[in-house]
């Protein structure tokens, strides 16, 4: 099957780099498979797990919270707010940060920011139920 480059950045290294079949982003404005020869597209993410298929069979799974993908035929890049592999992803890493949201909810009066940040709560619960915790 055909390939194509994929990088996958976070705030402090470089989670993947190397050619893969497929790679699933959770976009938001939906999830979506990147295949090679892919229209060109910019996107941005929101929390959830990206899934890389290197081959039939093999690939990776990286948790992120917000970012972008720059989409292309031949390659695909994302740079990453936040991201760990999916080894070092934990309940309680989870629940800190949706404590720590909510917290920041709690703490401003402005209105368009706690609408934002119940969204940002409402993603990290999505993505702790999708990883089973």
């Amino acid at each position: 099957m055909a390939t194509f480059q994929f990088d996958f950045v976070g705030p402090e290294r470089t989670l993947y780099s190397g050619e893969v079949e497929a790679v699933q982003l959770p976009g938001t404005e939906g999830d979506m498979t990147v295949l090679p020869g892919h229209a060109p597209v910019l996107t941005s993410l929101k929390v959830g797990v990206i899934t890389v298929t290197e081959r039939a069979g093999s690939g990776k799974r990286i948790y992120v919270q917000g970012g972008f993908a720059d989409i292309g035929p031949a390659a695909v890049t994302v740079l990453a707010e936040r991201a760990a592999p999916i080894e070092e992803v934990n309940p309680a890493m989870i629940d800190q940060e949706i404590e720590a949201t909510e917290m920041a909810r709690d703490a401003t009066e402005d209105l368009a920011k706690r609408e934002e940040l119940n969204g940002h709560i409402a993603q990290l619960r999505e993505a702790k139920n999708a990883l089973n915790f």
